[in-house]
């Protein structure tokens, strides 16, 4: 799937890189993340446009290194690597809901790969965490392929050979999911009252 028809494929659907700004919570409620999503996708929705996400620098050198991190991490974990990115791949049971996996590996696995800036490689090097925002997209990402596991890939070409890969393996766990899917029918069905408010409006 070229860049564009991937696009279009995700326009006006929860995607699973957006799952955690549907979950975010403060202590008052609903994190506005989660308003601004919601208004995001109503107007993807009504101009049947994706929307036009900006891509700052720190964002482009991840994407133009992902592929060096792509090689990197086959070749460490000697394991086939498969799938572009690029493929939207619908929830099994929710309609508008989908992933789009960085990678397929084996039979049972998925990667996510994230090329950062140096001092936060440093910083996942040093305390082995994982972003909470990143654990939910990969349990989205396994909810909406079946995969049991997703290797966490952390790369930065501009630190000596040793330091330069983080691998942490994520196993797919059912309870979040069930968490999640229950979070994201809620969002969808406020997300369609929102379309049907506003087309009765038209309407009348």
């Amino acid at each position: 799937m070229d860049e564009q028809a991937w696009r279009e494929a995700r326009c006006g659907r929860v995607t699973a890189s957006r799952v955690a700004d549907i979950m975010a919570k403060t202590k008052s409620g609903w994190a506005a993340s989660r308003k601004n999503y919601i208004s995001e996708l109503v107007v993807e929705r009504l101009t049947g446009a994706p929307a036009n996400g900006y891509v700052s620098p720190a964002m482009e050198h991840g994407i133009n290194t992902e592929a060096e991190a792509r090689a990197a991490y086959a070749f460490e974990k000697n394991v086939d690597v498969t799938g572009s990115g690029k493929d939207f791949l619908p929830h099994p049971d929710i309609e508008m809901f989908g992933a789009s996996p960085d990678a397929f590996v084996g039979e049972d696995g998925l990667a996510e790969f994230k090329c950062p800036n140096t001092a936060t490689h440093i910083d996942t090097l040093t305390n082995g965490r994982i972003k909470g925002a990143y654990l939910t997209q990969m349990q989205a990402q396994m909810a909406c392929t079946g995969r049991q596991w997703c290797d966490f890939v952390s790369y930065d070409p501009r630190l000596p050979g040793h330091l330069r890969l983080f691998v942490k393996r994520v196993s797919r766990d059912n309870a979040r999911i069930a968490e999640m899917e229950t979070e994201v029918r809620t969002f969808l069905a406020e997300l369609d009252g929102k379309i049907e408010q506003l087309n009765e409006r038209q309407a009348a």
